[in-house]
């Protein structure tokens, strides 16, 4: 066995424990011990995963723009997630997370720019990959930017993050697997993820509005 199918065999194991754990931290109930630890799990795995995936997309044989995409936006979603539960306490420096915001600015322009300059042709799925990815990044240097506000906000960004994360793999396992027809691999689970995330959202507004304490 070389090292290329170890490593994809590894990864396919972290990301299945990742999907599991995931999944149990959405049914769990939002801030109990349950949701924590399978959430912690989830986040261990799912970076171990993209980690890997990003090592296997580069090796010879296996170069694959779409895997070091998905291991970049995974990456992106979960640090950014995990750090918003910093300021659910104390807001201190957010110049990590105004950097890494920036860098996945510059990712997801090249990600729209690659198959352009390469090739001349528009990739439907970098493309949108990218514009989402610059909407993301975008808006949450907007939300950086109001110190005064981010303890507001942590469990919005920590939730929508967690989410687009978890989603990037639900979307990973449909495309290696074709569980979908086509390009809906790509987008069905960013869809149904999305209406989960506005639905909790506009849940986390209402109770703010209504003076409820977020956990």
């Amino acid at each position: 066995m070389d090292i290329a199918t170890l490593l994809i065999y590894i990864h396919a194991g972290l990301g299945g424990i990742a999907l599991l754990m995931g999944a149990l931290a959405i049914i769990f109930k939002k801030g109990s011990q349950k949701h924590k630890a399978t959430g912690k799990y989830f986040f261990y795995a799912m970076m171990s995963s993209a980690i890997i995936a990003l090592v296997i997309s580069c090796l010879p044989g296996h170069h694959s723009p779409f895997l070091f995409s998905i291991g970049l936006f995974s990456m992106y979603f979960l640090l950014t997630g995990y750090r918003a539960l910093k300021y659910k306490k104390k807001v201190e420096s957010v110049a990590i997370e105004i950097i890494g915001n920036i860098v996945m600015l510059i990712i997801s322009a090249a990600m729209i720019l690659y198959p352009i300059i390469s090739n001349g042709t528009v990739n439907i799925v970098l493309l949108v990959f990218g514009v989402f990815g610059i909407l993301a990044s975008l808006n949450t240097l907007r939300v950086l930017r109001k110190k005064d506000t981010l303890k507001k906000h942590w469990l919005r960004m920590h939730l929508g993050n967690m989410m687009g994360g978890y989603i990037a793999a639900v979307s990973a396992f449909a495309v290696v697997n074709q569980i979908l027809p086509g390009m809906y691999n790509w987008f069905t689970p960013g869809i149904i993820g999305g209406f989960y995330i506005y639905y909790w959202m506009r849940k986390i507004r209402l109770r703010q509005q209504a003076g409820v304490k977020n956990d």
